[in-house]
């Protein structure tokens, strides 16, 4: 599904390891601009892997065993999320001199650091397969420090479908499938408008009004969130 949905997008997608997107991955073709990962050679996409989700399986090992492996692991990959709380706020340019410069020694330390703690587990260790969940993807994970414009985790992407996941059993309700492909603009529009700074239920009504009294159909770029504005003086200046 994400091949089709994505089919003739060239650029970066940050996402977990979910097949799907591991799969957009294709080797050929060039890498987008900006973009100088190792040993990475994709086609027109380039999967940044997320450090939450490799966080987060460290985490887990760590609340259940308190492994002193776990808790060294965590505090490594602290040191790079203290990088990117400093960074904030800066142009991409900036963000990736800054990291070139400050994440990537702490990456060059904990890549083996990893790898000999895994030596030491076993295959079939919970903590070691947590372990070889980030070596396995390291050159995803480390796409980051590349190109400013990547994020280091894909957060805000899973907090903007947090509201779709806890109201999933309500599409039991949208009547059919027709009825979910009519709603999924919805969600994307909504959502967009949240990441514009916007009130989505006053943004939405105000757009609805407008259409409903004839707003010009050759107009609508300047309802789209990043256009909108709620007083039709500025919007038609």
């Amino acid at each position: 599904r994400p091949r089709e949905h994505l089919s003739g997008f060239s650029g970066v997608i940050q996402a977990d390891a979910y097949t799907g997107y591991e799969a957009l991955t294709r080797p050929s073709g060039l890498v987008p601009p900006g973009i100088v990962p190792s040993g990475v050679v994709p086609s027109g996409v380039v999967h940044a892997a997320c450090w939450a989700h490799a966080r987060r399986h460290l985490y887990d090992q760590y609340e259940k065993t308190r492994s002193p492996i776990a808790e060294e692991a965590l505090r490594r990959i602290g040191r790079l999320y203290e990088v990117e709380a400093a960074i904030t706020g800066l142009s991409a340019e900036q963000r990736r001199d800054a990291r070139r410069q400050l994440a990537v020694p702490i990456l060059d330390d904990l890549k083996p650091w990893l790898e000999a703690q895994q030596r030491r587990l076993s295959a079939k260790n919970t903590l070691g397969k947590a372990i070889g969940y980030a070596l396995n993807r390291w050159d995803a994970l480390t796409l980051y420090v590349a190109d400013g414009r990547i994020a280091i985790d894909n957060n805000p992407a899973e907090r903007s479908l947090r509201g779709i996941a806890i109201t999933r059993k309500n599409f039991l309700f949208l009547g059919s499938e027709a009825g979910g492909d009519r709603a999924a603009p919805f969600y994307s529009v909504l959502e967009t408008a949240k990441l514009n700074g916007l009130d989505p239920e006053a943004y939405l009504t105000d757009v609805l009004d407008r259409m409903a009294k004839g707003h010009p159909i050759n107009r609508l770029a300047e309802l789209l969130p990043w256009n909108w504005t709620r007083r039709a003086d500025k919007l038609a200046a």
